[in-house]
């Protein structure tokens, strides 16, 4: 079976990642074996191909956070030979051997069922990025969230987390607004369901103002950093942010003031060690709410040999929307 397996050489310690040949024994040991479809790429798929990013425990390590398939053997009663599976999680791709492969081994208590609507291709166009924002997007409602109380920010709007987020919250009736520090997606944003792109530098700055006009009624923040310190101040009374990411620092440099003083919530968004009732919920709702076509527009199908650049690339934030790894082509 062919497999992306990345090498560390240990008098230099740098990591290399190349397409190779491996062996059904060569995989972990675990009770479900899968026949691999397809895989995507996320940022820490992107840590994992090049230097680890302390993820990685130990070399050789075939990365890959999320996979669907086939399942093709099981020790275990929930999954039979045939059966349809996603996995999101787990630290597989990590610690554990991922995706990036024809065929993987896990255990049965990391996979979920197919979800009925999606094939595995569209479940692999969601992906990790699609299933975190669906989490986020349910955060925000079961905090009060409804379509009319006013737009919904998205930042990073033009990752794989943003996009999905963008188009789901305006297939439910929300106004989005996107924001971007690459004007050229601006088009593709409004593709998307935005109804207002907002530059990135026009809020990507730390302000003394601890309180701002009153203007998003929810967000979807995979910035992080001074962004989201500065969103912090602009949210309505009562209005949630659901923070997902950290592509603008782990740093806050925030007050408490907006939590105070308007009654912000900051809802902190794991999509690794969600509990399998939650994840069926996801998925579910993914499959209900995320429209197909808008999903079909942020596909960048990629094979294997592809990995080493995209891995690469999105960790410099130039990919755009979602990738479809085949991992049989």
């Amino acid at each position: 079976m062919k497999a992306l397996v990345v090498r560390k050489d240990d008098d230099s310690g740098r990591t290399s990642a190349a397409v190779e040949e491996l062996t059904e024994a060569d995989l972990p040991n675990a009770e479900v074996t899968v026949a691999v479809e397809y895989s995507t790429v996320n940022y820490k798929d992107g840590l994992c191909i090049g230097p680890g990013g302390g993820l990685v425990r130990s070399y050789p390590h075939v990365p890959g956070i999320d996979f669907a398939g086939t399942v093709e053997t099981s020790s275990d009663d929930r999954y039979s030979p045939g059966d349809k599976v996603v996995l999101t999680g787990w630290r597989v791709g990590e610690a554990h051997w991922g995706g990036y492969a024809q065929k993987a081994r896990v255990k049965a208590d990391w996979l979920v069922p197919l979800p009925s609507g999606l094939d595995t291709r569209q479940a692999m166009a969601v992906g990790t990025a699609g299933f975190t924002a669906m989490l986020s997007v349910m955060a925000l409602e079961d905090h009060g969230l409804v379509p009319g109380h006013g737009p919904v920010l998205v930042t990073g709007a033009a990752g794989g987390v943003g996009s999905v987020a963008t188009a789901i919250l305006a297939h439910l009736g929300h106004e989005v607004a996107g924001v971007t520090g690459r004007p050229e997606t601006a088009d593709y944003l409004t593709a998307l369901g935005a109804t207002q792109i907002v530059a990135r530098d026009e809020i990507n700055q730390t302000t003394k103002r601890p309180l701002e006009g009153e203007t998003w009624a929810g967000c979807v923040d995979a910035v992080g950093g001074a962004m989201l310190a500065r969103v912090l101040g602009q949210m309505k009374y009562g209005a949630s942010v659901a923070a997902v990411g950290l592509a603008g620092g782990a740093a806050l440099p925030a007050t408490v003031i907006p939590f105070l003083l308007r009654g912000v919530n900051l809802l902190g968004i794991d999509s690794v060690m969600q509990p399998y009732d939650n994840r069926l919920r996801a998925w579910e709702r993914i499959a209900k709410d995320l429209p197909m076509d808008k999903l079909e527009s942020m596909v960048q199908p990629a094979t294997l040999a592809d990995l080493p650049q995209l891995g690469a690339d999105i960790l410099k934030g130039q990919v755009k929307g979602r990738v479809v790894v085949d991992v049989n082509a």
